[in-house]
């Protein structure tokens, strides 16, 4: 019996629809790739890193010199996860529940297209162990000034410091934030018009779409006190993300990639890219912000907070594709894709009869990755 969902297609649409609507400001933020159909489930795809260039003296001559030659790496990515949500009606379940079958169906449908897309937007927001530096305070909330989007503007100096391109600037925010932020600076003097008075919109703010997300992570930090830097050594930079490495001497405890520290000496927050195994600390990169580091110097992490992201869109990649079927099919009776229209995501739906009972599963395949840690900056509260 051929194409058995068509009499769905406005039932998942509308599902689909529903889905839309949550709070999840990553998907749409990000760089999506939705058809990446030539990596299977746990399979690499490589793409190309080029590492900062020094510039050298033009020096006139017969002819042109050797200089140019260029390292050029290479990192990968790979589709994770194969999720699915099944939903299931037997004949009996059908006559109980009579007239109200479809829409109950359509709000199954919903829910399990939310339970992936949500899956998938706390993978998304659990990148922020890979941002390059930090802006704010543990205990204080952004955004509680009226008119004053400072919080904003100082976290996003370190995108710009670190070279991010000037459009294409995101920023997702817990809803705790995103209230302050609707809320505080919506007066109708200071915003210019009635869009955040009104509707509670987040707009644009220097140039950075905001948007809220109800994945956003809060950090447990490790248990590391104490420790001091053994400058006795030349801290080793990486060429291709300029993570900064670092000698430690005495401390105790754990130190662990996400944690947020200070240097003695800089104003700077650093975001650590990998758990300390001594003696060395990796501080995720460009490392240049630190000019020099004294012996002795204490390294002191922040502790637990929240994190807000930021990042330029093409920091960030999303793979995703469809659930690969067999060659020749399975006993699927019909399938069909449903794209969600804002965030781009595309699930498969399938159904199977089976013996007195059919069966529908809703399903995406996908992978995430920060390709490029020094456009990505986090707003701690």
């Amino acid at each position: 019996m051929a194409n058995t969902l068509t009499n769905l297609i406005p039932t998942l649409y509308r599902a689909v629809d529903t889905v839309s609507r949550e709070l999840t400001g990553m998907i749409p933020s990000v760089t999506l790739f939705p058809d990446a159909e030539q990596a299977a489930v746990g399979q690499s795809i490589t793409y190309p890193v080029t590492a900062p260039q020094a510039p050298v003296d033009i020096v006139p001559g017969a002819v042109a010199d050797t200089a140019g030659n260029q390292f050029v790496g290479n990192a990968t990515m790979l589709i994770s996860k194969s999720r699915m949500v099944p939903v299931k009606w037997n004949g009996e379940e059908q006559v109980g529940i009579s007239q109200m079958y479809d829409r109950v169906l359509e709000q199954q449908f919903a829910q399990a297209m939310r339970a992936l897309t949500n899956e998938i937007e706390a993978d998304l927001c659990a990148l922020y162990k890979e941002g390059s530096r930090a802006y704010g305070s543990v205990g204080q909330m952004p955004f509680t000034l009226e008119g004053d989007f400072t919080d904003a503007t100082l976290a996003k100096k370190i995108l710009l410091d670190n070279g991010a391109p000037t459009s294409g600037l995101k920023m997702v925010v817990g809803t705790t934030a995103g209230a302050y932020l609707t809320g505080r600076q919506a007066t109708f003097r200071i915003q210019g018009d009635r869009e955040m008075l009104t509707q509670g919109v987040i707009r644009d703010i220097e140039g950075m779409a905001i948007r809220q997300s109800s994945a956003i992570k809060t950090h447990m930090p490790g248990t590391g006190a104490g420790y001091l830097v053994n400058d006795t050594f030349t801290p080793a930079t990486n060429p291709q993300d300029g993570s900064l490495m670092i000698r430690l001497d005495t401390g105790t405890g754990t130190i662990l990639a996400g944690d947020i520290v200070t240097v003695a000496g800089s104003a700077n927050k650093y975001v650590v890219s990998s758990d300390f195994t001594a003696p060395y600390l990796t501080l995720a990169g460009p490392s240049r912000q630190i000019a020099a580091i004294a012996d002795n110097a204490a390294i002191t992490p922040v502790g637990g907070y929240t994190a807000n992201m930021l990042f330029h869109e093409s920091a960030i990649h999303l793979l995703t594709k469809l659930p690969a079927m067999p060659q020749g099919g399975d006993s699927a009776d019909d399938v069909e894709v449903i794209t969600d229209p804002i965030s781009g995501l595309s699930f498969q739906v399938a159904l199977y009869r089976e013996r007195r009972q059919i069966r529908y599963e809703i399903g995406v395949a996908w992978g995430v990755k920060a390709v490029k840690p020094a456009h990505i900056a986090l707003l701690i509260q």
